[in-house]
């Protein structure tokens, strides 16, 4: 079953890491944008709401709406501050008036609210960090950093799978994901580092050595923690995976959950380095 797994992981990699590079290095940032809000606040925004809202397709439509609208928002007016304080301002008043137009279980309204609030930012304005990064940044250091943000939630993700399944004794947070090890963990974090030294040397030479393996380990440890916290989501409304579209890997949140992360520290590096 593991190897069975494998395989359709290594296809479905075979097919996307091309695409993915065609995307950041020969198509205009439009469209890297585009692909990136469509999977992210599009299906990812499906995913999530379809989550926390079961049985509610107009509170899903407004939520995945709300989450395209966010991520408008960021990439097209990134430069002005005014839009994005509006946002944060804009994104906690809806999500305290879709629960109250759209009233449902009271028990669960608290959950619908706080999605409402914060997954327009989780699921639209942390990917558009990797589409922001591909259009402001000079040259092929654009490409080059989303690149390494791609990188650092493969690498470390790749990592963790194979030292958990040849090291991995000591459970790592058995509660919320019973599979992960702290072997897998510390893999996944050389993993990451690694993939820094190898964006160094290659394709990203603006980025000093001592910036990409402490970036490498920051980044590593927070996509973890990101696999982790979609993972917690997922059992408190007890689904195994956020959706089943793509062949051995779920749903797309399951395969961007760390990658949002990435994206996220990665991009703030670019911007105070």
């Amino acid at each position: 079953m593991a190897a069975s797994n494998l395989v359709v992981r290594v296809g479905t990699a075979v097919v996307g890491v091309p695409a993915i590079l065609a995307l950041l290095y020969w198509a205009p940032p439009w469209a890297f944008f585009v692909v990136v809000a469509g999977l992210g606040a599009g299906i990812g925004g499906a995913e999530l709401f379809a989550m926390t809202h079961p049985g509610d397709k107009v509170a899903q439509a407004v939520g995945v709406l709300t989450s395209l609208a966010a991520a408008c928002c960021m990439y097209f007016l990134s430069s002005d501050p005014r839009a994005l304080l509006t946002l944060m301002v804009v994104l906690p008043l809806l999500g305290v008036l879709v629960p109250l137009w759209r009233l449902g279980s009271i028990p669960t309204a608290g959950l619908r609210i706080t999605a409402n609030c914060f997954g327009p930012l989780y699921v639209g304005g942390m990917m558009t960090t990797l589409a922001i990064m591909r259009r402001d940044q000079p040259g092929y250091d654009g490409p080059g950093f989303a690149l390494l943000a791609f990188g650092f939630a493969w690498l470390s993700d790749t990592g963790g799978y194979f030292a958990g399944r040849l090291l991995g004794k000591h459970k790592l947070y058995e509660a919320v994901s019973p599979k992960k090890t702290i072997e897998g963990s510390i893999g996944g974090l050389a993993g990451a580092m690694a993939w820094g030294v190898v964006a160094h040397l290659w394709f990203l030479k603006s980025l000093p050595l001592l910036d990409a393996v402490v970036l490498g380990c920051v980044a590593g440890f927070l996509g973890q923690l990101g696999d982790l916290g979609e993972s917690l989501l997922k059992r408190a409304v007890g689904v195994k995976d956020s959706g089943s579209i793509l062949p051995g890997h779920g749903g797309i949140l399951d395969r961007v959950d760390a990658l949002m992360l990435t994206s996220t520290v990665t991009f703030l590096y670019t911007l105070w380095r």
